[in-house]
């Protein structure tokens, strides 16, 4: 048996394709809201911080530079309110897809283990747990979870792909949960810059987590906030008793994001200005696409978060699909997410303004 079919579900964007060719048929070329892909400039700064750091010949650390830590520990004071981060609270990784899909296996997760996460989410979480050979769950409410064999629990606010924002209330009854039961929290943050009608709250702040970061990790991407997926550049912050083994196996594993990313991703945490720039650009992309697609027919749900609208005609995922490709226009089908999607797309706001217009009149002719 293959490793694919033995361990991994198929790939699910193959399916897409065509979809995709059918939309790029259009007199006026595709406009692709299927992907979150940042397609805005980098920074000037963060440009600068990168070419200031090109002649590095030697090997990075895996812990990265102090200048890095020193930034995630200013950033995660600054934006979440954690309190009492220091640098063995803080660890660098080589993209948060990365952390995700190989997380289980580094935390020596098998076969007897479980890992969960949320119903509808981002597919990478079951793909780790499938990659460790390790048991997965889906869940509606965490707390309602079999806790016997879960090591490991994800939490995903705000969501990908709904938007959905929790509570400082559901954050803190799952935390206590979790640690009641001996489980470990990760916490998926990395749109958490990116509210609209909520104000995003991290594990990492005390009114959550009681002043403690026992059993709890974060993760965060300067992929959304800073336009930087191409630099791989993503952390994980919260306690040192997970974070310090860790650390070991990716040492063993050479996981070393490169220098000059390093520096570019510290350079990026210091500037919050550009941050406000990029929200508001997506802010205003987020607002023209919502308005043509309710003019559409189509029903937003969630959504109060990150770069995605949650939108729904009441019918097959695959339907809707086929509806708007013929209209040159490329959307994510729901269940990609898990069968709780079947019946909703995933469209991202993270096209140009030119291509955000072009959807506009299509969906408003």
């Amino acid at each position: 048996m293959s490793v694919v079919s033995d361990r991994l579900p198929a790939f699910p964007w193959d399916r897409l394709e065509p979809y995709k060719a059918t939309a790029a048929a259009h007199p006026d070329g595709i406009v692709d809201l299927s992907v979150g892909t940042p397609v805005d400039p980098v920074p000037e700064a963060v440009q600068k911080a990168l070419t200031g750091a090109a002649d590095s010949p030697g090997y990075p650390t895996v812990w990265g530079t102090p200048e890095l830590r020193d930034a995630i520990v200013g950033w995660a004071g600054r934006r979440l309110g954690a309190r009492g981060v220091t640098h063995r609270h803080v660890l660098p990784v080589v993209g948060s897809k990365e952390l995700v899909a190989w997380l289980p296996t580094q935390l020596g997760l098998g076969p007897g283990d479980r890992v969960a996460f949320p119903r509808l989410a981002y597919p990478t979480y079951e793909v780790g747990a499938r990659l460790a050979r390790a048991g997965h769950v889906a869940y509606d409410d965490p707390t309602e979870l079999d806790p016997a064999g879960l090591k490991l629990l994800w939490l995903n606010s705000p969501s990908n792909p709904t938007g959905r924002v929790l509570s400082k209330e559901e954050l803190t009854r799952t935390v206590a949960w979790a640690r009641e039961h001996g489980v470990l929290v990760l916490s998926d943050e990395c749109y958490l810059e990116l509210g609209w009608d909520a104000d995003p709250v991290s594990v990492l702040h005390p009114d959550v987590n009681g002043g403690s970061h026992d059993g709890i990790v974060s993760v965060h991407s300067l992929s959304k906030r800073s336009n930087l997926a191409g630099y791989r550049a993503a952390f994980l912050a919260g306690d040192p008793a997970v974070l310090g083994p860790l650390l070991q196996v990716r040492k063993h594993g050479g996981m070393m994001t490169p220098a000059p990313s390093q520096a570019a991703a510290a350079a990026a945490l210091g500037d919050d200005e550009h941050v406000r720039v990029q929200r508001e650009r997506y802010a205003a992309r987020r607002a023209a696409l919502r308005r043509a697609l309710t003019g559409h027919g189509f029903r937003i749900e969630h959504s109060e978060a990150g770069l995605y609208l949650w939108a729904t005609r009441d019918e097959s995922c695959w339907d809707t699909v086929a509806h708007l490709a013929d209209r040159g226009v490329l959307v994510a089908p729901g269940d990609f997410y898990g069968p709780a999607g079947e019946r909703f797309v995933r469209v991202a706001v993270t096209a140009t303004d030119e291509r955000v217009r072009a959807a506009v009149d299509r969906l408003t002719a």
